[in-house]
Formats: structure tokens, C-alpha cells, sequence
């Protein structure tokens, strides 16, 4: 069944960069799970779509003699709009030297939802320069530009494709764009020497990686051998018909054009303006792209990379990657001029929320967290039960010895009760250049996709008015990287800070405590020990300097809030302990709180509130016959791992 150029739809006013929805007459049908019943099975459920389909799409797409010229087309699975949200910004995909358009294809739904999308297709035999590649897209970009003034375009490109990307951003200086790009290189196979098993690559990737996907997601060792014999034995003949389709003279002109737009393109790097975010894969069999990554991060004002450690050359086709999910991780999803961290916030998907788990599941093992709260009547029971059914809710707490405490309170909630607390986050966190100074440039994507947003009276005012649980830490980056002898010390203001928006909104304060950070490591070097150390302070500047500074008219400790690293050493685990206290209820009083002195009152009741559920749980804490980890894992053994562990009585 052919694979249609567009997809018959309800036309919307496009400039002339891109074709009317619905106006081309498509060519027939093609559903990316036509593959047969038997193949469906166990491999189709753990690689999903992904090479297999893109090779047979592939094909039905160049089996027609096609000269050109190069096409926008919009695949079946994003058209329409059903679903697509408000004012989603137009997303471009340019491909690599394949030219077929659908590498996108293990991606199509979900960005359908966030983007209008159009792929570039560029037939077999059509011979059009680089030059007039990048004027073609140019076209597309600038009357897209015109027609949603207020909202950003989004170029996505791999190999030729992210070159053509990069040569139209150096060209459209003043044009908002955003850019994806898989790395492109000076550095590219001789084309002449390309060997069969090498064009498989350039065209799919490694996709014998496939198969590795399915053990450990609870599949048997009999249906992932059964998975890997189906794919073999139907994939490899169907990625040499592909080879015959797109023959090899096709692939050598592909490769002297990379050559040639990777050349024009790096004596214009200077110019790019544009957000830029670039996808390196660690695992890259041709090229090297972990390197190429970090001389374009230094090479462009805007530029942002993420490594990719399991993945190979074709990343956009492999298991393990979400495109949406790194875009929303970077902090480059927007439907206007400027990043509103509130309103452009997507919610979790069932895979972001199970990797934010798979990314505190040790955390998650060795303190094994026990939670409490507080019911209306004062009585404390195991348990969220005593949280508000909705919002909006100020959760207002202590900030342990390196935000630990973050992920089991997030996740755990999210979890057991179903709401979903968005985070009030230090600016750090979202700072471009302060990535650069990381290990790894995503350390901090995971609060990114879990909703944290830099903390600011507009963001807070934001997320009380559309009735979120609100997390914040009057104190803040002092209170996480307090010094040696600090921990379950409260570094708050001393005037009130968020009491009198929370009346604005009735929103629900809910003081809550949390230990467990002695329990499992010791402090070795804190700030003041690391100023001791000879060249410490560059990095100290490094850390500190050009950022956002919070609270710079305060006196006292909290005046210093310096971003620095902690030395600990790991003990053996104790037992992480939450309570929530009772909830304290605003609504009603807002005339009451806007008078200064009841609201400061309200706030130091606030604060020993949190103080005093500190004391009950170091307390009841001891009490507990399950605080060590050896006494926890006796039970699991008896139990089972999944089960419970039991705690103290309340």
C-alpha cells in the first residue's frame, strides 16, 4: 500500500513554504504496524516501531521512478490535529542522507501532539544542490514565521539534515527557531569505500541493538529468543531490498553533499542564533559523534547537548530514546516567544514517570521510605490519606543534605495518591552554562520533565492559580548544602514569604518533615572545608559567578547561598522518614492575611510546625525495628521484595 504525501485532512490557512492540509491527493494508505501477525507479537511490543517499519515505509515511499523535486508530506499518524494542543509551534524534520523523510517514525504520536509536523522527502534520484536544499527550507521557515508570528519553529535534522538546519538558522539570524540535531562531521566515510554492512548502518543504525531491549521488561528467555529469530530472519532481507531500492550511487551523492554542507556550514557557525540541542550518541559506529558534540556546544551561542551512552549512530530509530521526552527534558519545549514554565509544561507520560523511578530506584531501595501524614483531626496514620484531595496546596518543608529527599517525595506521592507536586527549583538548575561545568549536561532534565520551574513570584503566583501542590524550601540551596552539624536546622527567612500568596488563592499550606540523611552517609567536607583547598575558589567562581542570585537583601546566613560540592561517605542505610502535618487552610482568610503581622504569624507556626514533625519522626524513628537495612532485607527475604516493611506504630 502506498505511503501518502499528505494526509487527507481538514485544510488550514499554511503559507506557500508547506502544502495545504488535505489539498494533495494522497496516493493510498500505509499503517506502520502492517507487518505480519506472528512478527507482532512479543518484538512488536518491546521495540515498537522503529527500524522495521521505517525500512518497509522506506520502500513503498521510493518504489516509484521519482526524479523530484524534494516534497513536505505530513505522515498519516500526525494529521488531523485530534489531540494536538493550542497553539502547538511547526515542526520541520530534515533527513539524513537516506532523503526518505520518516526517521522520525518511532516518534510520530507523541510529537503529533506538541507540533504541527512536516517531513521533508527528497526522492531517489533527485539531484538538487545543497544550496538549494537550505533555500527550499528557508522558503517553509519564513512563512511559517509569518503566519505564527508568536511562536517558535522547530527544525529537527540528522547528518545533511541537521547541516541544512544549522545553514538556515546562520542565515535567519532574526527568525525564532529551535534545533534538534543529530551530529553532523567534516569527518565522513569515504564514500567510494563504503562496504554493504557499512550503508546499513548510515541507513538504520545498529539495529541488531533491538533485541537487547526486550530481556529484563518481563518477557522469558523463550520469547526473546523468539523476538530476536523474528527479527533477524524478516529484517535483513527486507534492509537489503532497501539497499536495492536506494541504490549505492544514490547514498554516494548524499555523502559528498554532507561533505560539502558540513564544510559551508562550519565557516558559519558564528552566526547561529537559534536554541540548539544537540543528540549525541556515545555508541556511534561511523562517526564520532561524542566529540562533534562538544566542539558544536562551544561553537554555538545557544547550544545544548545530551548523551545518549546505549545508543548508535541512527538514535532517532533506536529503543530507548524519546525525542519529546529529551526536548522537554532540555527545556526547549514552547508555543510562544518566551519559556513559560507553567503553562508549557506537558505531563508526565507512563515512560517518564517509570524512568524517574528507574532513576532513584537504588535511593528508592537502600532507604526504603516510610511516609505519614496527618489527618484533619490530628490523628497521624501511615499514608497520604491526610492530604488534600485537590489543590491549590503549598507543601512546605526542610531540604535535606542534597535535595535526597526529592525523589521519594515526588515519585511516592504521585504514586500513592495521584497528585502530581510541581517543585519551586533554584535557578541553577536551568542555567545553559552552568551545564558545561556538569559531568553530565542532564543531571538535572529529570525535575525538568517532573515539573520543577525556577523559582519565581510569577511562576509561584502561576502554579497556585491553576491549583497545583506547590513544593518550596524557604531554605533553599543553604539548607540542602548545610554544613557539617547543620542537618534538621531550618534556614528560613525571617520575614514571611509565601503566606500571603497562598491566601490569595485559599490555597492548603501543608508543613511536612523529613529524616534519614544521617542515616545513611557522613559528611566529610563541607563548604568551608573545600575553601581551605589550594584553586578550590575557581571553581567556586565558576559555580557561583554570572548566575541568578536569590535573596541577595537578606541578612544572616541565608545571604549565602552558594552552589558547591558535597564530600560524604556512605553508611550503612538507615531508614528515610516523611510526615506531612496537619493541613492549615487559608481560604477564607485572605483579609485576614494581607495584615502583615497575622501573616508572619501564620509563618512562624509554619516553621515549628515542620520543626515539630522533625522531632516526632528522629523520635518514633528509634522505635522503629526496621531502620537498618539488614533487618529490612531479612523481611523481604521471608515477604518478598515487593512487600511492605513495616515501621513504627504511629
Amino acid at each position: 500500500m502506498p505511503m501518502p504525501a499528505t494526509v487527507a485532512a481538514a485544510p488550514r490557512p499554511l503559507l506557500p513554504g508547506l502544502p495545504r492540509r488535505g489539498t494533495a491527493p494522497p496516493r493510498g494508505r500505509w499503517s506502520a504496524s502492517a507487518a505480519s501477525a506472528a512478527s507482532r507479537g512479543v518484538a512488536a511490543k518491546a521495540a515498537r516501531r522503529g527500524v522495521r517499519e521505517y525500512v518497509e515505509a522506506a520502500r513503498e515511499m521510493v518504489r516509484r521512478p521519482d526524479g523530484g523535486p524534494a516534497r513536505w508530506f505530513s505522515p498519516l499518524e500526525c494529521g488531523g490535529g485530534g489531540g494536538r494542543l493550542p497553539g502547538a509551534p511547526t515542526m520541520l524534520y530534515l533527513p539524513g542522507i537516506d532523503g526518505v523523510g520518516l526517521g522520525l517514525i518511532r516518534h510520530h504520536e507523541r510529537l503529533a501532539k506538541m507540533f504541527d509536523m512536516w517531513c521533508l522527502h527528497i526522492p531517489v534520484e533527485d539531484c538538487t544542490s545543497f544550496e538549494g536544499l537550505v533555500e527550499y527550507v528557508e522558503s517553509a521557515v519564513k512563512s511559517e514565521g509569518q503566519r505564527a508570528r508568536d511562536r517558535p519553529v522547530y527544525l529537527v535534522g540528522e547528518s545533511v539534515g541537521a547541516c541544512i538546519a544549522l545553514a538556515v538558522a546562520a542565515r535567519n539570524p532574526d527568525i525564532d527557531l529551535l534545533q534538534s540535531l543529530s551530529v553532523f562531521l567534516d569527518l565522513v566515510p569515504e564514500p567510494f569505500h563504503l562496504t554493504t554492512p557499512q550503508l546499513l548502518n548510515f541507513l538504520t543504525g545498529n539495529f541488531m541493538k533491538i533485541p537487547s531491549t526486550i530481556v529484563g521488561r518481563g518477557f522469558s528467555f523463550q520469547e526473546a529468543g523468539q523476538a530476536l529469530s523474528e527479527i533477524t530472519t524478516s529484517l535483513l532481507p527486507s534492509l537489503m531490498s532497501l539497499l536495492d531500492v536506494l541504490p549505492k550511487e544514490s547514498i554516494v551523492w548524499k555523502l559528498k553533499m554532507l561533505r560539502t554542507a558540513s564544510s559551508f556550514v562550519n565557516s558559519r557557525l558564528h552566526a547561529v542564533k537559534a536554541q540548539t540541542l544537540v543528540l549525541a550518541s556515545w555508541n556511534d559506529e561511523l562517526l564520532p559523534s561524542r566529540e562533534e558534540a562538544e566542539r558544536l556546544r562551544d561553537a554555538l551561542e545557544k547550544c545544548r547537548i545530551r548523551n545518549f551512552k546505549d545508543n548508535g549512530h541512527k538514535i532517532l530509530l533506536e529503543a530507548e530514546f524519546d525525542l519529546a521526552t529529551a526536548i522537554k527534558g532540555a527545556g526547549y519545549y514552547r508555543r510562544s516567544l518566551e519559556t513559560d514554565f507553567v503553562s508549557d509544561y506537558l505531563p508526565l507520560t507512563p515512560d517518564e514517570f517509570q524512568k524517574a523511578t528507574d532513576h532513584i530506584r537504588m535511593l528508592q531501595y537502600i532507604a526504603n521510605p516510610v511516609m505519614l501524614s496527618t489527618l484533619p483531626d490530628g490523628k497521624i496514620v501511615r499514608g497520604l490519606s491526610g492530604l488534600p484531595k485537590q489543590g491549590p496546596a503549598v507543601i512546605v518543608g526542610y531540604h535535606m543534605l542534597l535535595g535526597f529527599e526529592l525523589g521519594p517525595l515526588v515519585t511516592g506521592v504521585l504514586r500513592s495518591s495521584g497528585i502530581h507536586i510541581r517543585g519551586l527549583a533554584h535557578p541553577f538548575m536551568f542555567d545553559k552554562k552552568k551545564e558545561k561545568i556538569m559531568p553530565d549536561p542532564s543531571y538535572y532534565d529529570m525535575h525538568r520533565i517532573m515539573g520543577a520551574v525556577p523559582v519565581t513570584a510569577g511562576n509561584f503566583y502561576k502554579l497556585l492559580a491553576e491549583k497545583h501542590f506547590v513544593l518550596l524550601y524557604p531554605g533553599g540551596a543553604r539548607e540542602a548544602l548545610h554544613r557539617k552539624g547543620e542537618e534538621y536546622k531550618l534556614f528560613w527567612p525571617e520575614q514571611s514569604e509565601f503566606v500571603r500568596m497562598a491566601s490569595r488563592f485559599g490555597a492548603t499550606i501543608i508543613p511536612f518533615g523529613v529524616v534519614g540523611e544521617d542515616d545513611i552517609c557522613d559528611m566529610l567536607l563541607d563548604y568551608d572545608d573545600l575553601m581551605k583547598i589550594p584553586f578550590y575558589d575557581i571553581l567556586d567562581r565558576m559555580l557561583n559567578e554570572d548566575g541568578v542570585k536569590l535573596r541577595t537583601d537578606s541578612t544572616g546566613e541565608l545571604k549565602y547561598q552558594r552552589i558547591h560540592p558535597v564530600v560524604a561517605a556512605p553508611k550503612i542505610p538507615g531508614r528515610f522518614y516523611f510526615i506531612f502535618g496537619k493541613p492549615i487552610e487559608t481560604r477564607g482568610r485572605e483579609k485576614e492575611l494581607r495584615d502583615k503581622e497575622n501573616a508572619q504569624h501564620l509563618y512562624l507556626n509554619v516553621k515549628s510546625e515542620v520543626e515539630s514533625c522533625m522531632k516526632y519522626l528522629k523520635e518514633k524513628r528509634e522505635k522503629d525495628p526496621y531502620r537498618n537495612i539488614l533487618a529490612r532485607l531479612l523481611y523481604q527475604m521471608v515477604h518478598g521484595l515487593d512487600a511492605e516493611v513495616p515501621t513504627f506504630e504511629p
